[in-house]
C-alpha cells in the first residue's frame, strides 16, 4: 500500500479538493484493507476486494482510491443508509469488516487543536494522526453476495413487459406474472414527462 500522503495527493486530484472527509475515507479503506490482511487491495490482491460505501459525500470518492474499488467494475457498492461507513469484503477469504466513523472524532479534533479556528484544517490534521480506534468503531459482519454482485458477472439479459428497456444482473422484478425492470414495478427514482 502507499503512504496517506500518497494517496491524498490522488484523492486530490480526483476530488478536486482536500477536505477532512477525503481524509477520512482515505483512513477508513486503510484501516478497512489492513484488518483483512489485504495488502495490495488497488493491485495484484484487487479482484479479492468488494467494498460497500453508505454515503454519497467526501469520504466515498477517497476511498476507490485506496482499494480500486470502482462502480464500473462492480466492486464498489452503494447502499444510501446515509452513514460515513463502509464494509470491506474479502471476497477470497469469504469475510468482511464494517468500518464507521466514530461521532466523537470531530469533538477530539477540536480537543487536540483548539487553536485552530478552520474546522476542516483542525479536523483534516486530527483525522491524520488520530489512532485508527479513536477514529473508527468496527464491526465484523457476514455480507451474502450472489453471483450477480462479482465482478465480471456475464449474466442473461431481461427485457422489460413495460418499457422494452434491457435489465441486467437479476435486477428485474416479476409482478402478475409479467417482468418489469424496478421503475415499471413502481420503485423508481424518476417520473416521466411524455
Amino acid at each position: 500500500m502507499k503512504s496517506l500522503d500518497e494517496y491524498a495527493a490522488l484523492a486530490e486530484q480526483a476530488h478536486g479538493h482536500m477536505c477532512a472527509g477525503q481524509i477520512l475515507g482515505l483512513r477508513m479503506a486503510m484501516y478497512g484493507v489492513k484488518l483483512l490482511g489485504i495488502e495490495d487491495p488497488a493491485g495484484h490482491d484487487r479482484k479479492r476486494l468488494v467494498t460497500f460505501v453508505e454515503i454519497d459525500r467526501c469520504a466515498t470518492d477517497a476511498i476507490p482510491i485506496v482499494t480500486g474499488c470502482r462502480l464500473g467494475k462492480r466492486a464498489l457498492k452503494f447502499r444510501d443508509f446515509g452513514k460515513v461507513a463502509a464494509t470491506f469484503c474479502d471476497l477470497k477469504q469469504d469475510r468482511a469488516v464494517r468500518v464507521v466513523a466514530r461521532e466523537t472524532a470531530k469533538r477530539r479534533a477540536q480537543e487536540l487543536y483548539p487553536e485552530m479556528t478552520n474546522k476542516n484544517q483542525q479536523q483534516m490534521r486530527a483525522y491524520r494522526e488520530m489512532p485508527d480506534e479513536d477514529l473508527f468503531s468496527i464491526q465484523w459482519v457476514r455480507v451474502a453476495l450472489g453471483p450477480e454482485e462479482f465482478p465480471g458477472y456475464k449474466g442473461e439479459r431481461r427485457v422489460c413487459a413495460e418499457c422494452g428497456e434491457g435489465i441486467n444482473f437479476k435486477r428485474e422484478v416479476v409482478r402478475d406474472g409479467r417482468m418489469l425492470c424496478k421503475a415499471c414495478a413502481g420503485e423508481g427514482y424518476y417520473t416521466p414527462l411524455a
